[in-house]
């Protein structure tokens, strides 16, 4: 009997508890189980495996006469339990060194603050801000059907459809976060997709075609977004990461800026999305593939969608012009040696984040056009602003000073002392593959935490530059293609439903071969003239 159909409020009833009284023969039992299922279902263990961790690591672990290296190894442990666990949510759990740092006197409570607001994560809560005005006046569903249209073809190319959705994907996932990327295009490419009548999906060679073609489609969306984020530092948090530690570790070298990383990201996402495109053209497309899907997409459908949007408004063409000043200033910000850019003007103050703001800010300021006083954007609209990955950065941060501070650096330097002498190129394709398989269970940016410390110490160790094995690391996190758990995107395409875990790992697994391959070939030869490596 369903107790909704019984008259009372099931909301305020356990619809699992027996209707009839339960004998006291076996209530011990009963209650012990209830109380485990308790546990479990709230995450109660979970919680307490980070403190407990912890307790553990400080009572039992000798580390020569360093307590406070000591400490700072039982707080990661206690922070990355519950990132992995997600016993409590990502904000919280990256707001804990705020009070573990001074509690076991990592750092002082002025000190590990710091860490979450500096120029990098003024870059990132900039480029949010225009990300959401971007997906607020639609900007990206009319350059998405514009792009798309123009590559349908007439009548239908299956081939060069995918190459524009999964083009469109990745130039918008070079300027936003990727995650935000693949949130605003899957609707898109699923629109596509509900134009096949859902009576062709259930048997027929016809319908092989359709789901294998909207399996491509999808997966060309996650991928994509996730290539297109290693271009540049905005468009995925593990390069905010990499170059926060870097400039952490080695404030003496030189930074990586927005136009030094790019220089390097774009070689390495073109291999990679050439690869993804003809992996989704092999697997996913057949000969009869254009044939079925005529029948129900044709070029004007899309142009029929597009007209629905209408003319471009004032906002829109007022937002592109801010996002393209901005792509502008900072790959200007700083350029070589006899062309230093136009951060000179204020020697050497301002920073990617600098501008970032700035241009974001300006949103604020400038009208709409709609109404009298109304301004692009208003906070209001920002509401979605995701100060979960913006306190994850900073914890990031948080963590890689702590190391330092605590001594634990200098700890694991001496540790992987028996690593100096074996060959660098050797190491990187092995740093890239260790990365990416912890990437598979747990988020990029909480691999890249994890990951780019040991890594920033190996590499003084055995008498490298850092670089060599840190970028190799930030790389490798980023291809999370084979699990759904890898990224907040993966999670994102397969709960549509048109692609499974399999459909996941044999498209995935050659794209991480491929990820590998370039970086080996890539990074000690174009990295070492866009990084000063020797």
């Amino acid at each position: 009997m369903d107790p909704r159909r019984g008259g009372w409020d099931s909301s305020s009833e356990d619809v699992t508890r027996p209707l009839l009284p339960v004998h006291d023969d076996r209530p011990t039992g009963r209650r012990s189980c209830s109380g485990l299922r308790t546990l479990l279902a709230n995450k109660y263990l979970a919680v307490a495996s980070g403190p407990l961790a912890c307790a553990l690591i400080c009572a039992l672990v000798d580390l020569g006469g360093h307590p406070a290296a000591r400490n700072m190894l039982g707080v990661l442990a206690w922070v990355f339990l519950w990132w992995i666990t997600e016993s409590v949510p990502l904000a919280v759990a990256s707001m804990a060194p705020l009070f573990l740092f001074p509690l076991f006197g990592i750092s002082s409570s002025d000190t590990v603050a710091k860490a979450y607001m500096g120029d990098v994560i003024s870059l990132v809560l900039g480029s949010f801000i225009l990300a959401l005005a971007i997906e607020h006046y639609n900007i990206h569903r009319r350059l998405a059907l514009n792009i798309t249209s123009l590559f349908c073809g007439d009548p239908v190319k299956p081939h060069l459809l995918l190459l524009g959705i999964c083009g469109t994907t990745m130039f918008i996932s070079m300027w936003i976060h990727n995650t935000p990327c693949t949130v605003m295009m899957m609707p898109v490419a699923t629109g596509i997709l509900q134009r096949f009548p859902p009576d062709e999906l259930e048997g027929g060679a016809d319908a092989r075609e359709v789901q294998r073609f909207s399996k491509a489609v999808v997966l060309g969306v996650v991928y994509a977004s996730a290539i297109g984020g290693m271009v540049t530092l905005t468009g995925t948090g593990v390069n905010i990461i990499l170059v926060g530690m870097w400039s952490t570790y080695f404030p003496e070298q030189y930074p990586i800026t927005f136009s030094s990383w790019m220089s390097f990201g774009l070689p390495i996402a073109l291999v990679l999305f050439v690869a993804l495109w003809a992996t989704l053209c092999l697997m996913y497309c057949s000969k009869n593939t254009g044939r079925v899907l005529s029948a129900y997409l044709d070029r004007s459908h899309l142009r029929r969608e597009l007209s629905l949007l209408g003319p471009m408004a004032f906002a829109e063409k007022m937002i592109l012009a801010v996002f393209g000043s901005l792509i502008v200033l900072w790959m200007t910000r700083s350029l070589t040696d006899d062309i230093p850019g136009w951060a000179v003007l204020f020697d050497g103050k301002v920073g990617d984040g600098t501008v970032t703001i700035l241009m974001a800010t300006l949103l604020f300021v400038i009208p709409s056009g709609k109404a009298d006083g109304e301004k692009l954007m208003d906070w209001g609209k920002c509401r979605k602003l995701q100060w979960s990955i913006i306190l994850l950065l900073g914890a990031g941060f948080a963590i890689a000073d702590g190391f330092k501070a605590s001594g634990l650096t200098d700890i694991l330097s001496e540790g992987l002392d028996f690593l100096r002498g074996a060959p660098a190129l050797a190491i990187a394709p092995v740093a890239c593959v260790f990365s990416s398989v912890i990437t598979e269970f747990t988020s990029d940016d909480a691999t890249a935490t994890l990951v780019l410390p040991l890594l920033a110490e190996l590499g003084k160790s055995i008498g490298v530059h850092p670089l060599l094995l840190m970028v190799p690391g930030a790389v490798g996190a980023q291809l999370s293609f084979l699990l759904p758990t890898g990224s907040p995107g993966n999670v994102v395409g397969f709960s549509t439903g048109y692609i499974s875990i399999k459909d996941m790992v044999i498209t995935g697994m050659p794209l991480k071969v491929v990820g590998t391959a370039a970086l080996t070939i890539l990074l000690p030869t174009l990295g070492s003239l866009v990084f000063g490596m020797n």
